[in-house]
């Protein structure tokens, strides 16, 4: 069987934990990772091996590509992907009118294109809105309650370790009893690094705006990290579905490694799509879908 090459662009915790990823899934081969001018030329073991560029074109007979760079790069990233008539997956967190103009740009370059790409193929976006809809289509009349257990937000650690003096950086986030979303952001230092000038560069940063968010200084971002993320929620039925209606999810792990099997996923499923962005979703290896697929798709791809 002819496996599907895949290029992996950027080379962050989430690019590190695709290529994991790809190296364990007999469907895929990693074709390559592009990383920005400056940066290592070879990759660390067990990818020493794995082509190293600076740009996709350096790389042949790809399939796709996983986009996984900070969000802010995101959009640019994958517009110029899809301009080499290269289809991608990718997760960028972005909220409300920003989220829907990256789709929408996506969408519109991938038909330009004719090449079919995967929006939202994550764990939020992505995997864990599924579960969501999961249990109120199967608890329909009921309250959902998400606990604010503190847990790592990747996108914004990888935000905060791309700031001048910050040698590793960990952001955990969770909402406070009225419900409002904080971030502690620990950051390991370089020496003589002011914590005032890397406090001002989060408050500036449009991934952090409009969101309370605390800088602490630490010797081990890495050390903190270890203990991953954590999320608890609880589907409650009212008492006219019936007795016993309630469902709970516990879970503790690590936000790279679900969001690259997430993408891995979105991967596989690219030949069953047509050209256009497609939200990330749950589907069948079967032709059928890629014809409903087709038959709904649309020039951007619209969040749930």
């Amino acid at each position: 069987m002819k496996r599907h090459r895949a290029a992996i662009l950027g080379f962050g915790r989430l690019g590190r934990a695709c290529a994991a990823a790809v190296y364990d899934t007999e469907q895929l081969e990693l074709a390559g990772v592009v990383r920005h001018a400056g940066a290592e030329s070879r990759l660390p073991v067990p990818f020493e091996r794995i082509p190293v560029a600076s740009h996709l074109r350096e790389l042949a007979r790809l399939d796709s590509v996983l986009i996984c760079v900070p969000p802010g790069a995101a959009t640019g990233a994958a517009r110029e992907t899809l301009q080499l008539e290269l289809p991608i997956v990718e997760c960028a967190i972005l909220e409300g009118a920003a989220r829907e103009a990256h789709y929408e740009a996506i969408g519109t370059a991938a038909h330009h294109h004719k090449v079919p790409a995967v929006v939202g193929a994550g764990w939020n976006p992505g995997m864990f809105p599924l579960l969501r809809r999961a249990f109120e289509l199967l608890v329909p009349d009921g309250r959902t309650e998400i606990l604010g257990r503190p847990g790592a937000s990747l996108h914004h650690s990888e935000a905060a370790r791309r700031i001048p003096g910050v040698r590793d950086a960990l952001a955990a986030e969770y909402r406070d009893a009225e419900g409002r979303l904080k971030r502690y952001v620990y950051a390991e230092l370089a020496p003589g690094v002011d914590p005032h000038a890397v406090q001002a560069a989060l408050a500036a940063d449009p991934l952090f705006a409009n969101e309370e968010t605390q800088l602490f200084p630490v010797e081990s971002a890495a050390a903190l990290e270890a203990a991953g993320q954590g999320v608890f929620m609880e589907r409650r039925g009212t008492a006219r579905v019936g007795a016993h209606q309630d469902i709970v999810f516990e879970a503790r792990f690590d936000v790279a490694t679900f969001a690259a099997r997430a993408m891995l996923d979105a991967t596989c499923q690219l030949a069953l799509l047509a050209p256009g962005a497609h939200l990330y979703s749950l589907w069948a290896d079967d032709g059928a879908v890629g014809k409903a697929r087709q038959a709904a798709s649309t020039h951007g791809a619209r969040g749930r």
